[in-house]
């Protein structure tokens, strides 16, 4: 028999009471965490009880023992990594999909799902302008998103110069180029490594990290020959929408122009960079990005919906389902040539990640995502004029996405002011290295991010210059 409702129904009222204080408390609260993991071991840790809790009682210890050591990352003053916080029917459609419990793999087992998945794909899409033929697949986030959409580069690549990579693996085939700009992030190499692709060739960049085309074209020229049977040698082009430290978006129509010269296939990570798409005032840092062949987003990013939801998005079909696809005898596989969702991502059990995404599309609809984004754009801009009027404080990047990167003067002071900052609590941002200097970066990716955000968020970098000059 079924597990009555009532044996749930304590867990879940307490779990409930317990994330409405956590939100609630997100607009005051310390944003980073008061203990440390070391420090939170014996709470966890210890020999396995020998005698279980109920299940109503773990749900209050897990809450009030955890809690010192939450980072509020889903607070409108978080801005240390590219990381969004959750709108409320993402958030609301995230806790039903663990209800319901659905291994989304198959469209005959999980129709509600598969179907709600498929709808969403269709929307993102349409909503940024990619091309309609495409397959869209949830993966767990932007690397692997990344990673699929080169697993299937790699399966086309291999193809089309003759080599049967399923039946013959990687040992002797043709060696594929793959040709990345100089500040990719380094997922990208993960990714190849992780395909056994190996190092790639690193075009230069320009100062604000966008790939140069013309060195690209060199690099492209110097490293390909005709391979055997007068094919071109297999070549992949890594392309970026959004850099790490400036927003900067790679010039995609001459970028791909070159690449599609020399016969390369052309993946964009798009982790947080893709949303630009569906935004009409931003479209010339977008100019050119549905000319690629696959696309790699993250939707816990800049749609603010809960983790565990990258979007891999590929031209080429069946490329894509060759790649990862299973077939079974145990598999009921539908026969409407739709497919599967488990032959657009490496899981073949997994939860339906496209649910919240389509939750947050329907909550939004077109307009909604792209004043989201919108809004985004405008709070960095915002931040940045405000810290660049202070005395001290040094913007170094091209304002015109989401994220911004400072210099209080020499390495020493920005990384003593990224440390003050970082004590104080009253907002978060990260250190890095950008350019040959210390950095400190700012990212702008919570919906909820507002004017007295903003507001807390320049006091901060104040006091904490201030500080440090003392």
């Amino acid at each position: 028999m079924s597990a009555s409702e009532e044996r749930y129904r304590d867990a879940l009222e307490a779990a409930a009471g317990h994330a409405r204080r956590w939100l609630e408390s997100q607009g005051t609260r310390r944003i980073g965490p008061q203990a440390t993991a070391a420090g939170l071991a014996a709470d966890f840790g210890g020999p396995l009880p020998q005698s279980g809790m109920p299940a109503a009682e773990v749900v209050d210890y897990l809450a009030a023992k955890a809690e010192p050591g939450l980072m509020a990352m889903p607070s409108g003053r978080f801005f240390g990594w590219v990381i969004g916080g959750t709108l409320p029917a993402a958030l609301a459609a995230d806790w039903l999909l663990s209800a319901w419990d659905q291994n989304t793999g198959l469209r005959f087992a999980t129709p509600a799902t598969a179907a709600i998945e498929e709808a969403a794909g269709k929307w993102i899409l349409e909503l940024l302008g990619l091309p309609e033929e495409s397959d869209v697949g949830f993966a767990t986030g932007a690397t692997m998103a990344n990673f699929t959409g080169l697993a299937a580069a790699r399966w086309r690549l291999m193809a089309d110069a003759g080599w049967d990579l399923d039946g013959d693996g990687l040992a002797g085939a043709p060696r594929i180029r793959c040709f990345v700009g100089q500040e990719r992030h380094e997922t990208i190499d993960l990714g190849l490594r992780y395909l056994g692709l190996g190092h790639p060739t690193v075009v230069p960049s320009d100062r604000q990290g966008r790939i140069i085309p013309a060195e690209l074209d060199c690099a492209l020229d110097l490293a390909l020959s005709a391979g055997e049977g007068g094919r071109p040698a297999p070549a992949l082009v890594c392309l970026q929408a959004g850099n790490l430290h400036s927003g900067a978006f790679d010039p995609f129509a001459e970028a791909i122009a070159v690449a599609k010269a020399h016969g390369a296939w052309v993946h964009v990570d798009g982790a947080f960079g893709l949303w630009a798409a569906a935004v009409p005032e931003l479209s010339a840092l977008t100019a050119g990005l549905g000319l690629a062949d696959s696309w790699g987003t993250d939707a816990h990013k800049t749609l603010n919906v809960p983790y565990d939801c990258g979007i891999v998005i590929v031209r080429d079909a069946q490329a894509l389902r060759s790649a990862m696809g299973l077939h079974a005898s145990y598999l009921i596989q539908a026969a409407d040539g739709a497919g599967d969702p488990s032959e657009r991502v490496p899981e073949l059990s997994r939860r339906a990640r496209g649910v919240p995404v389509w939750a947050a599309l329907k909550s939004l609809g077109r307009d909604g995502v792209a004043g989201q984004v919108r809004t985004l754009v405008h709070r960095a801009a915002q931040l940045a004029e405000q810290l660049a009027a202070l005395d001290g404080v040094e913007v170094l990047n091209d304002v015109d996405y989401t994220q911004v990167s400072l210099a209080f003067g020499d390495d020493a002071v920005t990384r003593a002011v990224t440390e003050t900052i970082m004590g104080d609590g009253r907002v978060w941002m990260s250190g890095s290295r950008w350019q040959d200097r210390d950095i400190l970066r700012i990212s702008v990716s919570n919906w909820s991010t507002d004017d007295a955000d903003v507001s807390v968020a320049v006091d901060a970098v104040r006091d904490a210059l201030a500080a440090v000059r003392g």
